[in-house]
This record gives C-alpha cells, sequence and structure tokens, in this order.
C-alpha cells in the first residue's frame, strides 16, 4: 500500500465494543451521581478545577455536565441530549439525569426478570436488550400519544394561569397577584441556580427588565423574545461586586471604549452614524489616472506622496460630509486606519471601533437608521440622534454609553441595560446564564401547548363499561368524532399554566397514572400492556420528590399527602372518565355536579385559585412551568428510546498525514492507485 497523499484521513478500525443494558445503566448512574450534589433547593455548589488552575464554581446542571471531560460517547451522547433540552426551555438539566436513571433502572430490572425469549437471541443479554427497547417505544408512544391528555386532565386543574399583560404592569405587585406569582415562578427558578439569599432580588430584577423591554400592542411575549435573542448585547457583565449590586442603566452600553475620546463635556443631543465596513477613499472614475511610477526612487517617492495626497483628500471629503450632516459619533464594526482617526480627532468627531455585530444590530433597531456600508452614500436617513455619549466606567472596564432621543415617538419601549455583578468571574458568569435560561423558561410557560400533526381531534377514543370489561365488543365501543375538535381545544394548556413546585408535578401526575392503569383493559400480549406502561413511569416520576426531600422522609410523606388532600375523596376523574355511558361526552362528565366548581382560567379546575395560592404560600414551595415539566418528560423520554437503540460502540483513531511530499511524487496514476487502495 502506497503513502497516503498530503492531507488524506486515515481512520484505524479498533475493536469493537457490544453495548449491553448495564452499560448504559452504568453510565447515567455515573451521571446522577455528579449531578445529585447539586440537586434541589437545598444542594450545593459544584466546584471544578482546570488544567490552568481556573477554577468553576456553579449549580447549572448544564455547566456540570458540559465541565465533564467525557471520553465515553455514550456519556457525550447523554449530556448532548441534556443540553439541547436545557437550551430550549432553559431548566430541567439535573430532573432529566434523575428521570433518565429511574427509568433505565426500572426498564432494566423488568427486561431482567421479564427478557423476550419469543425470538432467537444469541444470549441471554441480548434477549434483555431487546425487551427493554421494546419497553422504552412503548413508552414513548404511549407519551406521544396521551402524556399530554393526562397532564391537562389530572395536573393542569390543580395549578392556575397567570396573565402575561398583568405581570409587566408598572404598579407595585400585591400578595397573591399576578405579577407577585410570576416573581415567586422566578425565585424558585433562581434558587434551584443561585444562592436563596440572592433569588427574589435577582426575581425583582427580571421582572423590572421585561417591564422596560415591553411592546405595547404586541404579543404578549415579544418582550420575552427580544431579551432572550439580544441578551449579549443588553447585560454587561461585572466582576468584583456582590450579586446586590446588579441593577439596569437607561439606554444601551456599547461593550467598546472610544478610540477618539469624545470631547463634549456636558449631556446634549448628538448625532451618530454606524458603518459596517472602512472609510477608504473613493475609486477613481474614468479619466482621473494616479500615475505609479516604477523608475527610479525618486519617482517612487513621489508616487507616494502622490498617492497619500490624493487619499487625504478623498478622506476630508468623508468627513467634510459627516460634518455637514451633523454627525459627531461614528460607530465602527471594523477597525479604521490611523488616518481616519486622525482626521476624525481634527473635526472633533468621536470613533467607537470593533462593535460587535449584537449591538450594532440592537442600536440600529433602536435608533431606526440603516448602518452604512458604503461611506460614499451617506444620507440623512443613517444618522440617528442620541440624547447623550458618553464613557461609563463599569468595574475595571470603561465602555460607551448612549440614550436614544425622542424614542417614545418610534417604539413603545424603554431602552434599559441590565449590569450582573458578581463577587468573581464564574459567579459572575453563573448569574448571566441563569438569567437568560430563566427567559427561556419563560417563553416555555407563556406559549400555548398546542398538538402535533397527530391531535386529539384525529384520534379515535374508545372506551369501555367498566361492567362488560371481559365482553368486549363492538356494541360497548363509542367514538366520540363529533366533540373531539372541542374537547382538543379544552384539553391543550393555556399559556402561563404554573403549579406548585416541590414535587407537586410528580405526585399528581403519578396519581393521574395510576388511575389510568386500573381503568385501562390490558391489550394483547404481543405489546407491553399499557397499565404496565404508566405504573412504570408513575414509579420513575417519584423520584424526584425523594431526591428532593432525602434529608427527611417524614417531610416527603407530610407534602405528598398535603399535596393529594386536593383530590377527590370518593372518585377520580378518569374511574368516571371510563365508566361514562356511550351518549355522555367527555366535556359533559367535567360539567356534571360530581365535579367542584371551577374558578379559575383553565376550563376544567378542579379547586379554586386561592386555595392553591394559600397552599403555596404556607408551604413555600413556590412555582414552576407546567410546559416545561411537560416537554422534559418527553425529552428524558426520547434520549431513553435512542440510547436503548444502540447495538454497539465502534472506537476509531483518525490520523492526518500531513507530511511535506515533492509534486514529483504525485501523479495521476499514484492519486488513483491510493484512491483504490
Amino acid at each position: 500500500m502506497k503513502r497516503p497523499p498530503l492531507g488524506l484521513m486515515v481512520v484505524e478500525m479498533l475493536p469493537v465494543h457490544h453495548l449491553h443494558l448495564k452499560h448504559v445503566l452504568q453510565t447515567v448512574c455515573t451521571l446522577e451521581a455528579t449531578v445529585l450534589r447539586s440537586f434541589g433547593p437545598e444542594g450545593g455548589q459544584v466546584l471544578f478545577t482546570r488544567d490552568t488552575g481556573q477554577a468553576m464554581l456553579s449549580r447549572s446542571g448544564t455547566c456540570i455536565l458540559k465541565a465533564l471531560r467525557l471520553e465515553y460517547p455514550l456519556a457525550r451522547m447523554v449530556v448532548e441530549c441534556v443540553w439541547k433540552h436545557s437550551s430550549v426551555t432553559g431548566d430541567g438539566s439535573k430532573t432529566f439525569i434523575l428521570l433518565l436513571a429511574s427509568l433505565l433502572r426500572m426498564i432494566h430490572t423488568k427486561a431482567c426478570k421479564e427478557p423476550d425469549m419469543s425470538h432467537t437471541y444469541n444470549s441471554r443479554e441480548a434477549a434483555e436488550a431487546a425487551t427493554a427497547q421494546r419497553f422504552a417505544d412503548e413508552l414513548l408512544t404511549f407519551a406521544l400519544e396521551e402524556l399530554e391528555d393526562l397532564i391537562a386532565l389530572g395536573v393542569a386543574p390543580y395549578g392556575f394561569c397567570v396573565s402575561w399583560e398583568d405581570s409587566t404592569a408598572k404598579t407595585q405587585p400585591a400578595p397573591h397577584s399576578n405579577t407577585h406569582c410570576v416573581q415567586k415562578l422566578l425565585a424558585s427558578f433562581f434558587h434551584t441556580r443561585l444562592s436563596h439569599t440572592h433569588c427574589h432580588f435577582i426575581s425583582n430584577l427580571t421582572c423590572e427588565v421585561l417591564r422596560h423591554w415591553t411592546f405595547k400592542n404586541d404579543l404578549p411575549s415579544s418582550a420575552l423574545h427580544f431579551v432572550n435573542d439580544n441578551f449579549p448585547a443588553l447585560h454587561t457583565p461585572v466582576s468584583g461586586f456582590p450579586i446586590s449590586c446588579s441593577r439596569l442603566i437607561e439606554g444601551q452600553v456599547i461593550h467598546r471604549d472610544f478610540a477618539v475620546p469624545c470631547p463634549q463635556t456636558e449631556d446634549q443631543p448628538v448625532k451618530a452614524v454606524v458603518f459596517t465596513g472602512y472609510l477608504q477613499p473613493t475609486i477613481l472614475s474614468a479619466g482621473e489616472v494616479l500615475k505609479v511610477g516604477c523608475g527610479g526612487q525618486g519617482t517612487e517617492e513621489k508616487s507616494i506622496v502622490e498617492f497619500s495626497a490624493w487619499s487625504e483628500k478623498s478622506l476630508q471629503c468623508i468627513i467634510a460630509t459627516l460634518q455637514r450632516l451633523g454627525v459627531s459619533v461614528l460607530l465602527s464594526a471594523v477597525k479604521q486606519s490611523a488616518a481616519v482617526l486622525a482626521l476624525a480627532a481634527q473635526a472633533q468627531m468621536c470613533v467607537v471601533e470593533c462593535i460587535s455585530q449584537d449591538e450594532l444590530a440592537l442600536f440600529s433597531k433602536l435608533s431606526g437608521t440603516t448602518p452604512v456600508s458604503d461611506c460614499w452614500t451617506i444620507e440623512p436617513l443613517n444618522v440617528s440622534t442620541l440624547t447623550f455619549c458618553r464613557p461609563i466606567l463599569l468595574g475595571v472596564h470603561r465602555y460607551v454609553h448612549v440614550a436614544f432621543h425622542d424614542l417614545q415617538k418610534r417604539i413603545t419601549v424603554k431602552p434599559c441595560s441590565l449590569v450582573i455583578c458578581g463577587a468573581g468571574e464564574g459567579q459572575t458568569d453563573q448569574c448571566a446564564c441563569a438569567f437568560q435560561d430563566a427567559i427561556r423558561m419563560l417563553l416555555v410557560t407563556f406559549q400555548p401547548m398546542g398538538r402535533t400533526s397527530t391531535t386529539a381531534s384525529n384520534r379515535t377514543y374508545q372506551f369501555h363499561n367498566s361492567t362488560s370489561s371481559h365482553t368486549a365488543d363492538h356494541s360497548d365501543r363509542t367514538t366520540y368524532s363529533s366533540s373531539n375538535a372541542f374537547l382538543s381545544q379544552q384539553c391543550v394548556l393555556e399559556p402561563g399554566c404554573v403549579i406548585l413546585a416541590g414535587g407537586t408535578f410528580e405526585f399528581l401526575l403519578n396519581h393521574a397514572l395510576l388511575q389510568r392503569a386500573r381503568c385501562c383493559l390490558v391489550s394483547d400480549g404481543t405489546k407491553m400492556s399499557t397499565p404496565a406502561v404508566s405504573q412504570l413511569l408513575a414509579n420513575a416520576l417519584l423520584s424526584v420528590p425523594q431526591q428532593i426531600y432525602s434529608h427527611n422522609a417524614r417531610h416527603f410523606l407530610q407534602i405528598q399527602t398535603s399535596i393529594l388532600s386536593f383530590l377527590p375523596k370518593d372518585s377520580h376523574t378518569f374511574s368516571l372518565l371510563y365508566k361514562q355511558k356511550p351518549s355522555t361526552s367527555l366535556i359533559q362528565a367535567y360539567c356534571t355536579s360530581e365535579f367542584p366548581a371551577a374558578d379559575c382560567k383553565l376550563s376544567m379546575h378542579c379547586c379554586r385559585r386561592t386555595d392553591v395560592l394559600s397552599k403555596a404560600f404556607m408551604l413555600d414551595l413556590g412555582l414552576e412551568s407546567v410546559s416545561c415539566k411537560y416537554q422534559l418528560l418527553l425529552a428524558v423520554l426520547q434520549c431513553v428510546s435512542s440510547l436503548l437503540r444502540v447495538d454497539m460502540v465502534l472506537h476509531t483513531h483518525t490520523t492526518l498525514h500531513t507530511q511535506s511530499r515533492r509534486p514529483a511524487d504525485i501523479s495521476w496514476e499514484g492519486s488513483e492507485d491510493e484512491a483504490e487502495d
């Protein structure tokens, strides 16, 4: 075999590693042991040290998992799933690992007890893997088809909905109001990411930021989208100060210093223009010739002098045009030449260079002007008016601080920049990441949880009478096709649906799943029965509150008893649902006198909102998003199904040959031979 050509990738195949179910479980349990140290409100900080000696202190599950040096590809696959989920919802990375490990343990136990021996397998491990894969697939199918309905019917009625318009009100929030509930939702989120001392301060600061960036006559979530999309340009990290020094300041902070200092000392309106390219001399027009000598030394020096004079004169024309437009501030995305800086200083213009694209985009959006790419096409529409442009000292860095003139005439927000402080660089970054994750969590919370293409309106619900479960014929089944469209609208969670934190979601869904298992009929033996699927998922859910109250088992029982006390004593929603006569629709079942009266925004609430709020503040459990919990369960079940589909790990070792070779050594014939080899 000939030597590979320059830059050819050579892949060396190493031995194949067959993956068993126990290997998957061991990998996930190792990750679980790592995140459990910081799980829950009582969790602590995790300290990492790098080879450079730099220390990282964090409670964020995503940061902890990404900081691990994982060589095993299966572990990296799990971390990738966690990161993708948390990048959308902003929360749930540690709960993701906890639920994943709990489900895999239960699937492993069932697969070892009931291996699928109906087919021919080489070993018992292969049979257990096939059984586990079947369990995971049926769990995912069950979740995609029925989990949303179970949450809408068995969990959401015991929560309540908060209104985004009320939560962004300018007035001081009253106890048990919507604004206070949003702050409590944020405080519960920050409690698991930051210290208990600062969670309420940061939650109030988050609400204040959203109130400043709320667009009138726009969608409720427009402020959340705007802050999330422009967060790098909207916040400034400052190390060396306590978190309580974090604050809002008017206008925009551009994270660069003046290349040419601003000569003005008093706040007065100024005009600015944004350049995305270089300020360069004009291109010669037809008939203009600039001679560059190629002869002796004197000719070359004369040509250089002529070129410098022509270039300076051309730049002076640009500066003169800017002066006629009244421009005194130049904002540039690139580094300008020394000649441009010198001419700007002579004209008493301040210059800011190397501004990031995010900050320039935000500036253009707030100023209402278009950046200039060609310096010879400047028009009055490209010039923006600023209330002031001055330096600002934040920590040890000096930045440019601008405010926009007559902004209320164009947009209906009051721009502000967020200054996030921290004792060290790691603490500051942790607070900034938690702030942005909280915005993502609110985005998911206030978005309606719609259905996929296989909606409930297209499903066929078949219910058997409980008295004739052994003689199920066609007459015992009923298809709700006429009322399914209305049913779909009622079952979808409304925006802003929240519930008590501290395991309330898991307790209620566990109860709903167990009731679902009791009321369902067992299918044939070719597939896993629906009751078994419901019971498996229900048992796995309890691992979350068990870890939350792991320090006090009695507290776990007290909270569980207190939460389940809201459930009806005589009968449950699902038992009534499956005992309905064929002529009674699902919506009519909820409107009967057998259910408590509803006094919430959700149409099928089984308890009053005041009772729920009183319970929340009495137990001090906080609040959490129902939509985020639902998406977390779907992500975990998808990850389980993907993990158990992996049969083997194929190790490869890639080498890039970069040794130099003479051109004569490489021929078309040799290249073809090497390609064939």
